[in-house]
């Protein structure tokens, strides 16, 4: 009887615990360990990364081998897995194991990793021909890759892109010789002015700009000449990875810089890190003479600080539905103090000092969201982003010898305040293989309040206080149709809105208003030939528009110099330009090129008027107003190409045509512009550690309303230095080696003056750089969030 007792005991218990043998017991008992080598030399491989998937070859867990190049991973779930070994330039390690009772322990020993000649090949040329990639409707610069970029700021980094011209005195960026141009920040609006905005983010802190010339529907339309994407650093390598950056630049001044990027990335979620600061000091002079009335020299010393900090996360749900959300926050402190000193018949007449003292504070909020359904490509995409921005500014103006004067001693109190919100829905369906229809709405919300205390009266005729509010509301959407039929494919689009725009600007007793109220259709077209894998066609057409900005419809008059006023006009209407490009690039066996020209009729231009001071002929005011229709061209020409395996070479050279049209002491005149600039980029790989760059530039001199513009060159020079077994880089660079980047012209309008600006173009800067981790492995191909790209020219909102 105990006999069989006991057997009934054992039989019960054994299927008890047969039944309470759950999955989830198995999970917490597998487990795989081992030791990771290079097969060749024998080194440990630290933060290589480990995959664990099921047999549906879904990702389940993972890790990284430590310095030493060891790892272990717990809790697995049971049953058939397959555990992946991933590290770019050697073969993979692939190996099934099941995962039991009886075998819920592995340790696989020493694993030995071949390198993947193939793939270390390739790296190796992509990685030395991606400084410029030209996409179906953009231009790709990797700044990371530009020696002569290091230690800069993104002002700096925009003034060596092809295309583009930066304004060093006034920080006004240019696009094929036009100021109405767009600047974004990982595809997304700011409510810093452009001049500030470039100023404050540091060149380690970004990937790369995106010159997109003609934007079909899906873009914004604002910007006459285009849209300038400044993207920011953001890992997506699988494990812990990260990069930190130090700098010092020498030019008159000393100014240092730093940036410092994390990633981890495991399973199912991807945090992000990005910081990058910059500060020092900058001096900045010139002069201007007006024969017969006076001489002015101006001097400019500014001391400033910025800090930028990137961090967010990626969380893939699943295979279909993924989250992801990041924040930038922006911190820049600032003080110039500047001299204007005016002669007359050279003795000095009148001294005017200014100190101001500047603050900015920004954030942006992004939050995005990305179901994908069961067919490829068929997805649904919901993105909002908020921002705000707070820039208080303190200035104190005086004059000598009047100091004693209360008339020519004064303070302005300023204070700004700007917030943004963008709401996005994008849907995007492949109705086939060869056609595809996307689909948005869009909603833009933009308040702005200023309020300008004065502590005086003076001669310039400024109020003891000013104040505007401005708000904006677009609201907005989008249908694109893209269709491919052999080697021809086309995208038609178009983009509606409805703009509404409010504002108030008060002055003492004196107060207006400024409103508009539109509605506007934006169609595009692209359409693209690819006869074989080396020739592309393509012709593109787009409406674009360029609104008044606060400053050009404010009727309240602002002092610029003590010889210059301006005020804006609320009559101002909007312009707008039919734009349309043709381009062809051509794929050499070492590289390629791409030929391009444009056209842009230009309807109720805005132009600027230069008036003489009826108080006073020897000050001028400016105001804007429209004018007649115009037209602009323009032709450009592109090259990459490596000769040696030693010697690459990145060349662009672009040509613009235009008449710029205005009127001057009640006269109505047309000015033909003319511009023409080079750039050429050489890379040297000496050896394998050490490389080097020469750059070299010139900005052949163009015509404004009012001034006829010096040529500008340059020469620039770089090294890096490979150091701690691949995982450092010393730099070393010079910029503007002789000098040759100074402002100068020459002026008829309204009266005859020439002068010349200076700033501290040649500088020297030693840089040390420095990437652990993971760095090296192969990331989990990511949706393009940060730059909305789609096939046939769609792109970000």
């Amino acid at each position: 009887m105990k006999r069989i007792l006991f057997v009934a005991i054992l039989l019960l218990f054994s299927f008890v615990l047969h039944a309470e043998t759950p999955k989830n017991k198995t999970l917490k008992s597998g487990s795989v360990s081992g030791l990771i080598i290079d097969k060749n030399t024998n080194e440990a491989l630290p933060y290589v990364n480990i995959v664990i998937r099921d047999a549906a070859h879904q990702i389940l867990t993972g890790g990284i081998t430590n310095d030493k190049g060891e790892f272990s991973i717990n809790k697995i779930a049971g049953g058939k897995n397959i555990i992946e070994i991933q590290y770019i330039g050697y073969k993979p390690f692939v190996r099934e194991l099941e995962f039991t009772l009886k075998n819920s322990t592995y340790k696989l020993g020493t694993v030995r990793l071949e390198e993947d000649a193939e793939v270390l090949n390739e790296v190796v040329v992509r990685a030395e021909l991606s400084t410029v990639t030209q996409k179906i409707d953009r231009k790709v610069i990797n700044v990371g890759k530009d020696l002569t970029a290091a230690g800069a700021t993104a002002s700096e980094v925009l003034d060596n892109v092809q295309s583009v011209s930066v304004d060093n005195q006034t920080g006004a960026v240019s696009l094929r010789g036009n100021e109405n141009v767009r600047i974004l920040v990982d595809g997304k609006p700011t409510n810093i002015s452009a001049a500030q905005l470039l100023q404050q983010i540091p060149s380690s802190s970004i990937k790369s700009v995106e010159l997109i010339t003609n934007p079909s529907a899906k873009y914004n339309p604002e910007g006459m000449s285009g849209i300038i994407n400044i993207v920011l650093n953001k890992n997506a390598n699988i494990g812990f990875n990260g990069n930190v950056n130090l700098g010092v630049t020498r030019g008159v001044e000393t100014r240092g810089n730093g940036s410092l990027g994390l990633n981890y990335k495991t399973g199912k979620v991807n945090f992000f890190l990005n910081f990058g600061a910059n500060g020092g000091k900058r001096n900045n002079y010139g002069e201007v003479l007006r024969p017969g009335f006076n001489e002015q020299k101006f001097e400019f010393d500014s001391d400033n600080s910025s800090k930028l900090l990137k961090v967010g996360a990626d969380i893939y749900l699943n295979e279909k539905n993924t989250l992801s959300f990041y924040t930038t926050q922006n911190v820049y402190d600032g003080t110039t103090d500047g001299t204007t000193r005016i002669f007359r018949d050279k003795v000095l007449d009148i001294e005017s000092l200014m100190r101001s003292e500047s603050e900015n504070s920004s954030g942006t909020y992004n939050f995005n969201y990305k179901l994908d359904f069961e067919k490829k490509g068929h997805s649904l995409e919901f993105e909002t982003t908020y921002s705000q921005s707070d820039s208080p500014e303190d200035a104190v103006y005086s004059q000598k010898p009047n100091h004693t004067d209360p008339a020519f001693n004064y303070s302005d109190n300023i204070t700004n305040e700007y917030t943004n919100t963008l709401l996005n829905l994008d849907y995007t369906n492949p109705l086939s293989d060869n056609s595809k229809l996307e689909m948005g709405l869009e909603l833009r919300i933009n308040n702005t309040d200023n309020v300008r205390n004065t502590t005086q009266h003076d001669f310039r005729g400024l109020k003891p206080t000013s104040a505007f509010e401005y708000d904006r509301n677009i609201y907005s959407g989008y249908v694109n149709f893209n269709h491919k039929i052999n080697n021809f494919s086309m995208q038609l689009g178009a983009r509606l809105e409805q703009y509404e725009v409010e504002g108030h600007f008060k002055q003492g007793s004196e107060n207006a208003r400024y409103t508009d109220s539109r509605f506007t259709i934006y169609p595009s077209m692209f359409f693209t030939f690819t006869p074989s894998e080396k020739n592309q066609f393509q012709l593109s057409y787009s409406r674009r528009v360029d609104r008044p900005s606060i400053r050009k419809v404010n009727p309240i008059r602002e002092w610029s110099s003590p010889l210059v006023s301006s005020y804006g006009n609320p009559d101002l209407k909007p312009q707008f330009t039919n734009s349309f490009e043709i381009n062809y690039t051509k794929n050499l066996d070492n590289g390629s090129v791409t030929l391009g020209t444009f056209y842009r009729r230009v309807i109720d231009n805005i132009s600027q008027m230069i008036m003489k001071d009826p108080q006073n002929e020897e000050k001028i005011e400016l105001m804007y107003y429209n004018t007649d229709n115009n037209d602009r061209y323009g032709l450009e020409l592109s090259a990459r190409y490596r000769f040696y395996k030693w010697w690459s070479v990145n060349a662009s050279s672009d040509l613009y045509l235009q008449k710029v049209s205005g009127v001057s002491d009640g006269q109505y005149i047309e000015v033909d512009n003319k511009a023409f600039n080079v750039r050429v980029s050489n890379s040297f790989n000496a050896t394998k550690k050490l490389k080097f760059q020469l750059f070299a530039m010139y900005r052949g001199g163009g015509r404004t309303l009012q001034f006829d513009m010096d040529p500008r060159w340059k020469i620039s020079t770089g090294a890096s230095y490979t150091v701690l077994k691949g995982k450092g880089r010393l730099s070393f660079r010079v910029n503007d080696i002789f000098k040759g980047m100074k402002s100068g012209f020459d002026s008829e309008v309204p009266y005859k003056q020439n002068g010349e600006f200076h700033w501290e173009s040649r500088t020297a800067h030693l840089g040390f750089s420095y990437r652990f981790g993971s760095g090296k492995n192969k990331a989990k191909k990511r949706k393009h969030r940060d730059s909305r790209e789609t096939q046939g020219g769609g792109g970000f909102m």
